[in-house]
């Protein structure tokens, strides 16, 4: 089966390429110089060329804060980049794998995020992929949406790459403690993801629709920032532990709002897959050590 995936180049896509041997997939990689998925004729040209027989979208504009800036690329590439996408996979009748965020809600409330929950972005990031969601809904009956938060893998710019490179430079560290959410293993969404193509290409049946998918157990940024230095420390890629001083987020204001509460209820994944929530400690574990290497 061929899968074709955008974004290759991203913490996801990257993962998703490399398991994709391991799934036993033919695997059609398109960073962005490949593939503008921005331009609807290049993708229905792309395509066309190779014929896929299912797609995972891993591309996105993830800068939270620069997107209160640059509000037409992110829009560009989180509304009208999955909307082409679909239109395209709608022409060849076939699947759109598509990953969302956690930002598309108010992070308001006291309880874990359902999928019937009412979706209210605070930021240009949250919206512009509110508008990517709509549009692959609005589009194909054969879709998967899949809302992770947290995300953090080997490649690309995330939390633990950062607190690692401020854990060598200073010996005291300010991090927020009262957002909450669940860390989220770029190789277990991968995984996750390449798992449900495989349930499709043996023909099994797919309960299309919207998901989430988090790392447990939830953490604050404070708890997840303590857990990576004491796990870099004991592997010898830090000397010596920073002071961790735990903030509250008016302490630490940024250009685009936060949401407080990131914790995604995982319920409706398990119950129509079988897919349990990954211990993001273990892929913690795995990123460290690849990074080791």
């Amino acid at each position: 089966m061929k899968v074709l995936v955008t974004g290759a180049e991203g913490q996801v896509g990257s993962e998703l390429v490399s398991q994709g041997l391991t799934f036993g997939l033919h695997i059609i990689s398109a960073g962005h110089h490949v593939l503008d998925i921005t331009d609807q004729f290049a993708v229905e040209r792309f395509f066309a060329d190779c014929n896929p027989d299912i797609v995972i979208n891993g591309a996105a504009y993830t800068a939270v804060d620069k997107a209160e800036d640059d509000q037409e690329c992110a829009y560009a590439i989180n509304g009208h980049g999955p909307a082409c996408l679909a239109s395209s996979c709608s022409m060849l009748d076939i699947p759109l794998l598509h990953i969302s965020t956690d930002y598309i809600f108010d992070g308001r409330s006291d309880l874990p995020y359902s999928e019937e929950d009412r979706p209210d972005p605070q930021g240009v990031y949250g919206v512009s992929k509110l508008a990517g969601d709509v549009a692959v809904v609005q589009t194909l009956d054969q879709y998967l949406i899949l809302r992770v938060a947290w995300v953090f893998g080997a490649s690309g710019q995330n939390f633990v790459r950062t607190m690692l490179r401020l854990g060598q430079e200073h010996d005291t560290l300010r991090v927020v403690a009262d957002q909450f959410g669940g860390p989220t293993w770029a190789g277990d969404i991968a995984a996750t993801l390449l798992s449900i193509v495989k349930r499709y290409e043996a023909g099994e049946s797919v309960s299309w629709g919207t998901y989430h998918y988090s790392g447990a157990p939830v953490a604050s940024w404070y708890e997840f920032a303590q857990v990576i230095f004491a796990e870099a420390v004991k592997m010898g890629m830090l000397s010596r532990t920073p002071q961790v001083v735990p903030i509250v987020t008016a302490e630490y204001p940024t250009p685009a709002k936060r949401p407080q509460n990131s914790v995604l209820s995982c319920e409706k994944i398990k119950q129509h897959f079988g897919i349990n929530q990954p211990d993001w400690h273990i892929g913690l574990g795995n990123i460290l050590q690849e990074w080791q290497k």
